[in-house]
């Protein structure tokens, strides 16, 4: 088991999160992004800066049981069915239960910009969505221990 982060969007704060609780769960942490980004990780994977380059690195990398942290609900489907766990960076677990509901959102809201509609983007970071990330990716990885996986 290991922790991959899409890390062409996830916020600092998390990412030191992902680092911190690897350490503490003697797990590795795999970082995937664009060239574009300076990340600093013991298992760093630099892809080029073409649309979905990183989701397709990170999912070609994902293993199930695995944990992968990413904002982007299409590759959480596909990570999901590869029976990996998978949370975004506010700290929303995605499962097999919430994920179709998200994928229709997602539609909908395209749809809407399609037609020259606009969507509201994500609000600042939060010390409360630091704390959720914190408390389910650390939820993930003391199951995985429990359940003997790690």
């Amino acid at each position: 088991m290991r922790i991959v982060v899409d890390a062409d969007a996830c916020p600092k704060k998390a990412l030191q999160i992902c680092m911190e609780l690897g350490r503490k769960y003697q797990t590795p942490v795999w970082t995937v992004a664009s060239f574009n980004h300076m990340i600093v990780s013991d298992h760093h994977v630099v892809v080029g800066d073409d649309s979905q380059e990183a989701d397709i690195k990170v999912l070609n990398l994902t293993q199930a049981k695995d944990i992968v942290v990413t904002q982007d609900w299409g590759l959480a489907a596909m990570v999901l069915g590869k029976k990996a766990y998978c949370l975004s960076p506010i700290g929303r677990i995605f499962s097999n239960e919430n994920i179709e509901f998200l994928l229709e959102e997602r539609e909908v809201k395209a749809k809407l910009r399609r037609g020259g509609g606009r969507t509201k983007g994500p609000n600042k970071r939060t010390a409360e969505e630091d704390k959720r990330f914190y408390h389910s990716l650390e939820q993930l990885l003391a199951d995985a221990v429990r359940f003997g996986e790690s």
